[in-house]
C-alpha cells in the first residue's frame, strides 16, 4: 500500500512523514505527477495561502491529477480547503471536489485569528475516518479560513463560528486540523484513512 504525500513546499510535510512512519505506512514525498497519479492514496498537506498553493499545483501539473484521482485522497489543513470549489483567500479557484466556498474565520477579542490550539471535535455522522476516535476528542488547529458545514461534513469544531473539521465526499477526505500533531485521535484518523479500501 503506497501513499504519495504531495510536496508543495508550503506545508509542514516533515511532521506528516514522521506520523506516517510511526504508523508503518510506506509514504513517498513527491511532486512528480506520474508517481502521484499511480499511488494507492494521496495526502495533500498545506500551510499558507490558497492562491499560492493552487499556483504551485498548476505549475507542477497536479491539478488535473488530483481532480481525476479515484482512490482515497486526504487534504490536511490548507489541503482540506483546496478540496472545495473556491476560497476567499486570494480569491482562489480551487480543486472543486467538494461543493462550497472557504471563507475567512470571523475574528473577535475572544477568538482572535488565526485559530491556534486544541479544540473539541463534534461528530455529525458515523464515518470510517472516525472509527475508534473518542467522542469529543480534541484536535490541534492552526488556520485563518474555514470550510462550510454541509453534506460533506463528518465532524465540526467551533471557534468564533462552527466549521467543518473533518469532511468526506466520494474519494475526497479532509482534516482542517493537523492529525500529525493531534495525539492519539489524530493518529487514529490517519490510520483510518490508510485503511480505507482503494
Amino acid at each position: 500500500m503506497s501513499a504519495a504525500v504531495v510536496k508543495l513546499g508550503v506545508g509542514n510535510t516533515a511532521s506528516v512523514m514522521f506520523a506516517l512512519e510511526r504508523l508503518g505506512a510506506a509514504a513517498t514525498l513527491t511532486d512528480d505527477a506520474s508517481r502521484i497519479a499511480e499511488a494507492d492514496r494521496i495526502i495533500l498537506p498545506g500551510v499558507g495561502a490558497a492562491a499560492h498553493a493552487m499556483r504551485l499545483l498548476r505549475e507542477k501539473g497536479l491539478c488535473d491529477v488530483l481532480a481525476r484521482f479515484t482512490r482515497p485522497l486526504l487534504g490536511i489543513c490548507l489541503g482540506q480547503q483546496l478540496l472545495y470549489e473556491a476560497s476567499e483567500e486570494g480569491d482562489a479557484v480551487t480543486l472543486g471536489l467538494i461543493p462550497g466556498k472557504v471563507t475567512r474565520l470571523p475574528a473577535s477579542a475572544q477568538t482572535p485569528s488565526p485559530h491556534m490550539g486544541w479544540t473539541k471535535l463534534e461528530a455529525k455522522r458515523e464515518h470510517a475516518l472516525l472509527e475508534g476516535v473518542a467522542d469529543n476528542a480534541y484536535a490541534y488547529f492552526v488556520h485563518s479560513y474555514v470550510c462550510p458545514v454541509g453534506e460533506a461534513t463528518i465532524a465540526t469544531a467551533e471557534y468564533g463560528a462552527r466549521f467543518s473539521a473533518l469532511v468526506a465526499r466520494g474519494n475526497a477526505f479532509g482534516c482542517q486540523f493537523h492529525p500529525e500533531r493531534s495525539g492519539a485521535a489524530g493518529a487514529r484518523v490517519l490510520q483510518n484513512f490508510l485503511s480505507l479500501p482503494c
